[in-house]
């Protein structure tokens, strides 16, 4: 089988499955990646371990800090405690939350992270929006800086013998 068929499925798999975890499996969130295909998770109970990325999913699906996950765990494990079985999307944890089978415990995180990115964005104080509209000062002091490039100075003598 090519790569571009493999990922094709694997993608197809994780994206239109309806995946419910077993009575062994865990539904754990990602704290972060330290490498080698491995990802630290935690559990709803508070507990963190290691959880490995089988080969199927490695280069073809991502896996970011605040994603949720259902692992397998792994009984001879020290460190690596658990094996990815699914990686969940927005859709499966939505389902999830319907059917009540979503730990208490990250249900207020996700809510708290679906609610920061639906947010409107402010509204502008009066201030802000009278000197948006008035141009006629040329303040350069609230643009970004470019820090790897060397500043130059300019003097406004030179400018003036330039014009």
């Amino acid at each position: 089988m090519s790569q571009a068929t493999k990922r094709k499925h694997v993608v197809q798999e994780v994206l239109g499955e309806h995946m419910v975890p077993s009575d062994q499996q865990q539904i754990v969130r990602v704290l972060g990646t330290p490498g080698n295909n491995l990802h630290e998770v935690e559990t709803a109970q508070g507990q963190r371990f290691l959880a490995s990325m089988p080969s199927k999913y490695r280069k073809n699906i991502w896996i970011k800090r605040g994603d949720y996950l259902i692992v397998d765990p792994i009984e001879e494990g020290e460190k690596v405690k658990a094996e990815i079985s699914f990686v969940l999307c927005k859709d499966h944890v939505r389902s999830l939350q319907k059917e009540g089978l979503w730990p208490e415990a990250f249900s207020e995180v996700a809510e708290k992270q679906t609610n920061s990115r639906n947010r409107p964005p402010q509204p502008e104080l009066p201030g802000e929006a009278q000197s948006s509209g008035d141009n006629s000062s040329e303040d350069d002091s609230d643009l970004f800086v470019n820090t790897n490039r060397i500043q130059y100075q300019e003097s406004e003598e030179e400018s003036e013998e330039e014009a």
